[in-house]
């Protein structure tokens, strides 16, 4: 299967810029190269949100007006986030929560699938490959369509718990494969085999 990811814009490539014309545009690109690359109707392209945190105003002008773009296409929407919480005024919130509390207010024709990235252990494992069951919901996002709960190079500040699991390089490397071949992994699980539904 397929998860379809479209490189979105860091927040200093928006200021001071016409963020939703952007996001407008960078939308038109990822439809235009989902039908280059043959992808069918209905599948779900995924805009790659890297900061996290609550959404400034000029990343949220961005993630909207790509999403509701692609909405307007053939395509569905989904947004590659963060699901660990960070400081927000007297609060907390990941991107995550942020995206999902935009939607509760204004809801639209088909929801955004998230496919979020949680590495902190826990509830993340590490970089294993455990023998009971993942799933997304685990990741803090009950909404989330995938779960990246291991990222190579190991990110000190979130997985200083599970540091063990992962190879002495800081890397995570799939089984059978040895440490520092460069061919290290991110892990994810999904409840489909095929998320994107790029098939």
């Amino acid at each position: 299967g397929f998860l379809i990811l479209f490189n979105g814009r860091r927040y200093a490539e928006l200021t001071g810029r016409d963020a939703a014309a952007l996001g407008k545009a960078d939308a038109a690109d990822a439809i235009a190269a989902a039908r280059r690359e043959g992808f069918p109707r209905g599948a779900v392209l995924f805009l790659d949100q890297e900061e996290g945190g609550r959404l400034l105003p000029e990343q949220n002008a961005y993630l909207y007006a790509w999403v509701d773009q692609v909405r307007q296409s053939e395509y569905r929407p989904g947004v590659y986030c963060s699901g660990i919480e960070a400081g927000s005024g007297s609060g907390r919130i990941s991107t995550a929560q942020d995206i999902v509390s935009h939607e509760k207010e204004t809801p639209r024709r088909s929801a955004i699938a998230l496919w979020v990235f949680n590495d902190q252990c826990p509830p993340s494992p590490g970089c294993v490959l455990p023998h009971t069951a993942l799933s997304p919901g685990m990741s803090g996002s009950t909404q989330a369509r995938v779960w990246q709960y291991a990222l190579s190079p190991r990110r000190p500040e979130f997985a200083r718990q599970c540091a063990a699991t992962y190879a002495a390089d800081g890397n995570c490397y799939a089984p059978g494969v040895p440490p520092g071949s460069r061919s290290f992994v991110d892990l994810n699980v999904s409840e489909s085999a095929d998320p994107s539904a790029g098939r």
